[in-house]
């Protein structure tokens, strides 16, 4: 009991100085991710909308022509970790359109 009683005041003590470092640790990766949160987050321009569908067709294209077989795994890798990424952002929408987990209020 006396331990503890003592790591409760010494952690008291120095709850200032803690909280102090973690804000400074945080501040510039905070200021970092807010930076590239705004470019990578931001909803498509009108400009980039034809690029997008063109990367598509391409991609439908390399497809059927059998290109897709001769991926190396590195390159496969990374575009499923990519259709992973959109499919979580998809259902992250779906959990904040729905207001919760399981189904929706009808």
């Amino acid at each position: 009991a006396d331990m503890a009683q003592r790591l409760a005041q010494r952690i008291a003590t120095q709850a200032p100085q803690l909280f102090s470092a973690a804000v400074a640790y945080g501040k510039p990766r905070l200021a970092t991710f807010w930076y590239y949160a705004k470019v990578e987050l931001a909803p498509p321009t009108p400009a980039e909308i034809p690029r997008a569908i063109d990367s598509i067709k391409g991609l439908i294209r390399s497809f059927q022509s059998g290109r897709l077989a001769q991926l190396t795994v590195r390159e496969a890798l990374r575009n499923g970790l990519v259709a992973t990424e959109v499919l979580m952002w998809f259902y992250i929408g779906e959990i904040i359109g729905k207001r919760g987990l399981i189904g929706y209020n009808v």
